[in-house]
């Protein structure tokens, strides 16, 4: 694989110099500790000397990637196949049958497996692919994996990998211990351990802003503050599944175009919140500390900590949302009258001061349309670009994201164009199947 064709190909000039020596201790041959704040691009520092390894001649799994999270790992597998023409990969998780990645583990042979650990453990047992050519083993946020509970899971596939000769773990901080199962040792000859967490940082690009609420209970200065970001894409941060719902069902009350967001959520659901984040559907994505980790949503400009999280490096994945790469972004604590911000955030933080007079609800320029029918039915984004196109009346420049899921499909389309398209399509077949065509919930 060329390196510099590749990077060209993302649209990127070079690596950044913590990749390059990501990319040096891989060429070296050892197993490598990588702890860089996120936003950096951890998981191409790993991905590209990794697809350089692996190998189509071989039908076999040759490596496996590690996520907390489902999102995690779909982020990643997305990532995967940006790169270019590789061979097959196959991401797999919680949310759907395990006999439904049975049957596409033996129809793919992917030779890279992206997966959580209990979804990863559970096709081990089944033995449902051979692990005696998995070369490398790929940990990414490994202090998450074992705060959420997934030790005896991670303990479990690393004994059922014999032929591992390769771990890397990553990290956006560094954790306290790295476990005793985990066969590497900190001050042996074959790990490299690359700490890059005091440089690089998005500090300079981040600024942090203090909001103040004249109530405790904070809903009027969100929305607010929401307002006067205008068009801003924003993460909305909140410590409880149960505030998650009650806020987004407010702002949802008063017209504010936003998504719930958190782990007691059907995966489905999950899905279409972040599809609508993502093409500017919602402004702002209410959500636990589950977005916090991982997710790389291009273009967040604001964070807001409705909720101050009780340890730092949850803030400092927090804010990690923003400000992401080269780009620029704000972090804002709403502090109710008798909340102060806490020690962990150091220096003075400005207050930012509401305008007196409520800026609009913002009116987003997207909406996104739910299709009844996915992968499983043989459809593909082509046949859903060509059907909203024939059928809904719809010119390229009307349509933006597309993605076409196993059961579902989601499109955006421009606002004003929806009741046209809706109108349209009513009673019409995409690819000879009858299906639900209907705004997303």
């Amino acid at each position: 694989m060329d390196i510099q064709q590749t990077l060209a190909h993302l649209g990127l000039s070079a690596l950044t110099p913590m990749q390059q020596a990501a990319h040096r201790a891989w060429t070296d041959g050892r197993d490598l500790v990588l702890l860089s704040p996120t936003g950096t691009g951890k998981t191409l520092a790993y991905l590209l000397p990794l697809v350089g390894e692996l190998t189509a001649d071989c039908a076999d799994v040759q490596a496996v990637i590690v996520t907390p999270t489902r999102e995690l790992a779909q982020q990643t597998a997305e990532v995967y196949r940006s790169l270019g023409s590789l061979p097959p990969a196959l991401c797999l998780h919680g949310g759907r049958p395990t006999m439904d990645e049975h049957r596409r583990l033996r129809e793919v042979h992917p030779v890279l497996v992206i997966a959580t650990p209990g979804r990863l453990c559970d096709h081990l047992r089944k033995q449902n692919f051979d692990p005696r050519r998995v070369r490398t083993l790929v940990i990414d946020e490994f202090d998450k994996c074992l705060e959420l509970g997934f030790r005896d899971e991670l303990e479990e596939l690393i004994s059922a990998l014999p032929a591992v000769r390769r771990r890397v773990l990553l990290s956006a901080t560094d954790a306290e211990e790295i476990p005793a199962f985990l066969p590497l040792a900190e001050s042996g000859a074959g790990v490299c351990r690359l700490d890059f967490l005091g440089t690089g940082t998005n500090g300079e690009r981040l600024a942090l802003r203090q909001v103040a609420s004249p109530a405790k209970d904070k809903l009027e200065t969100l929305l607010r503050l929401l307002c006067a970001l205008g068009d801003t894409p924003s993460l909305v941060f909140v410590n409880h599944r149960e505030s998650v719902e009650r806020i987004a069902r407010f702002l949802k009350e008063k017209r504010y175009p936003c998504a719930a967001f958190h782990g007691g959520m059907e995966q489905d659901d999950r899905e279409r919140a972040l599809y609508k984040f993502r093409n500017g559907t919602s402004v702002a994505l209410v959500c636990t500390d589950l977005a916090a980790r991982g997710l790389d949503i291009e273009g967040v400009g604001a964070v807001i900590h409705y909720h101050l999280p009780p340890q730092a490096d949850a803030f400092t994945h927090r804010n990690g949302r923003t400000a992401r790469w080269t780009a620029t972004g704000t972090a804002y604590v709403i502090l109710g009258p008798e909340e102060k911000l806490p020690g962990y955030v150091e220096g003075d933080v400005p207050v930012f001061v509401l305008p007196e007079k409520p800026a609009p609800i913002p009116r987003p320029a997207w909406a996104t349309l739910y299709i009844g029918k996915g992968k499983r039915d043989r459809l593909s984004k082509g046949d859903v670009v060509g059907f909203l196109c024939k059928q809904g009346g719809l010119g390229r420049e009307d349509l933006g994201r597309v993605d076409v899921l196993p059961r579902f499909s989601l499109a955006a389309v421009r606002a004003d164009r929806l009741r046209q398209v809706l109108r349209l399509v009513q009673g019409e077949k995409i690819k000879g199947l009858r299906t639900l065509i209907e705004e997303a919930k």
